[in-house]
């Protein structure tokens, strides 16, 4: 008897996770930070949107704004600029205590407060005077479209109608944090208080922060305090980091991982072929680019700029090396957008590159210094810098060099504007052109190029305050154009999403942003 049990084969962690409804999800590489208004990336939406909890949540399979975050009801004034929340009674901390309208007026305080820096901040310029706030312009925060008459009741008032502001809701800078939980760490302004960690969190989510090893994983649990408890069915949800997709791919192929966060582009005809049940090729609102210092010498000329944009085959791209439907990006918004499209694109012409470069003063790359091309680690994001480097190469006669660092160093490197060229990502905020077009306004904290346009952002600030559809799409239009032709970032390719999931994994659906609300989600053997 002995010996048949120890040749039985052993559990997986992903059939013990269906047994006991332990979510494994692969991530990619380390997170920088669980701090909500601090945070910038998808892999930090994908476990934050666990932890905490904004006004309003999102339809499983649409993404349309629904009453089942904390407020259980809105009413929005004739006029399209004061929205007032009923918050839930029911809603609670981890800790216990209640979640209140002031907690929202504080947490939404906290994000715009200069000393924070953070990255997000101007996505709350949508509310009244909250950029004059930010920016010194006016010092009483009282001035500032937030009210809280009274715990349960939370009044917003914007700067102009935006349709898209309850989807807006659901981003990071807008969760709400505990800030007397903060305060006990450190200063809530500073971007070193160490409040985001196990046995610090306070969170007011499904899910509580359990345990964070560096490099490992993250592991949240099902909270007790949750107001709609009941309804989650998931007990763990373990979040487990990768800086390499291969290895991702064997953890999930040996029943480690439930889904992976992507695939090397190598092994999805693999699956296409062995085991096309596991394969998802889902739609995603994102553009791969490189994004371009143009406070550095050679970049800082736009005819260079441009012929860099003009001299990459992305087709080639696309088909030969990720194989996973992705789109050659003209234009940086992917097209179809709320029904938005680029009218000006960038169309494969090296001629007309080799033109711009010689008339820069650099024919046929004589002259030009070496170009670095920072990217951070992944297989696919190396075999398309090769690729660019090689095109650049060949049409331009350029030296160009390649550097590879980790996720978090690379963040660094593009924060502190310690790069040349660097391989960048967008994923939309909300389905919108704005969320695309505003990341190149002067004031964006999202920007890290050093370019900008006044007429650009001029035709932007004018969009978003122009509610008929094709004035509004001319103006995104005109912005665009300018965007393409001044070149501070080079579109590569519009994402799908493609990973691998296994059949246990229930209610998670196909969306535009790649959200998947955890307490809709369940595991079955």
């Amino acid at each position: 008897m002995l010996l048949l049990s120890s040749c039985a084969p052993r559990e997986t962690a992903v059939e013990r996770g269906n047994r006991e409804q332990v979510l494994h999800r692969g991530t990619g590489p380390e997170i920088a930070s669980l701090d909500p208004h601090l945070a910038t990336g998808t892999a930090e939406y994908n476990i934050l949107s666990a932890l905490l909890e904004g006004l309003v949540a999102e339809d499983p399979k649409t993404l349309e704004p629904i009453p089942d975050g904390v407020a259980e009801k809105w009413e929005i004034s004739a006029d399209g600029l004061t929205y007032t929340f009923t918050l839930r009674a029911a809603a609670r901390w981890s800790n216990g205590q209640p979640v209140t309208a002031h907690d929202f007026v504080a947490s939404y305080r906290r994000i715009l407060t200069p000393a924070l820096g953070a990255d997000y901040a101007p996505l709350l310029y949508v509310i009244q005077n909250a950029e004059a706030w930010h920016k010194g312009r006016i010092a009483d925060f009282a001035a500032v479209g937030l009210a809280a008459p009274d715990a349960r009741t939370l009044r917003i008032t914007l700067e102009h109608p935006s349709p898209r502001f309850l989807s807006m809701l659901t981003h990071t800078a807008f969760m709400p944090v505990h800030v007397p939980s903060i305060g006990q760490h450190g200063p809530i302004d500073s971007r070193s208080t160490p409040w985001a960690r196990p046995g610090r969190f306070v969170g007011n989510g499904p899910f509580n922060l359990a345990e964070w090893r560096p490099g490992q994983k993250i592991t949240a649990v099902k909270s007790s305090t949750y107001w709609d408890a009941a309804r989650v069915r998931l007990r763990e949800i373990h979040f487990h980091f990768t800086e390499n997709r291969e290895t991702e791919e064997r953890a999930f192929r040996t029943g480690q991982l439930h889904l992976t966060e992507a695939l090397p582009p190598g092994k999805i005809e693999t699956y296409r072929e062995n085991n096309p049940s596991l394969l998802r090729i889902d739609p995603y609102l994102g553009t791969e680019f490189y994004r371009i210092n143009t406070a550095r010498p050679f970049l800082n000329d736009h005819r260079v700029r441009r012929a860099l944009a003009l001299s990459i085959d992305r087709t080639a791209i696309t088909e030969k090396i990720l194989r996973g439907g992705q789109l050659p990006a003209r234009a940086f918004t992917p097209p179809g957008t709320d029904g938005y499209a680029s009218a000006a694109w960038i169309p494969d012409e090296p001629a007309t590159a080799r033109r711009l470069l010689a008339d820069a003063g650099y024919p046929g790359g004589k002259g030009a210094p070496p170009v670095e091309l920072l990217f951070n680690t992944s297989e696919s994001h190396r075999a398309v810098a090769e690729a660019v480097q090689e095109m650049w190469r060949r049409q331009l006669g350029l030296d160009v060099r390649l550097v590879n660092q980790e996720n978090k160093v690379a963040q660094d490197a593009r924060r502190g504007g310690q790069y040349e060229l660097i391989r960048s990502a967008w994923i939309a905020d909300y389905i919108d052109p704005l969320s695309f077009l505003g990341v190149w306004t002067a004031g964006s904290g999202n920007n890290y190029t050093g370019w900008s346009d006044s007429a650009y952002d001029q035709a932007l600030f004018q969009a978003a305050r122009t509610e008929d559809p094709a004035a509004r799409a001319a103006l995104l239009q005109k912005a665009e154009a300018i965007l393409l032709d001044a070149a501070p970032c080079i579109p590569i390719y519009h994402y799908t999403h493609v990973f691998l999931i296994q059949p246990g994994v229930r209610n998670w659906h196909p969306t535009l942003l790649d959200h998947h609300p955890y307490k809709h989600v369940w595991l079955e053997p």
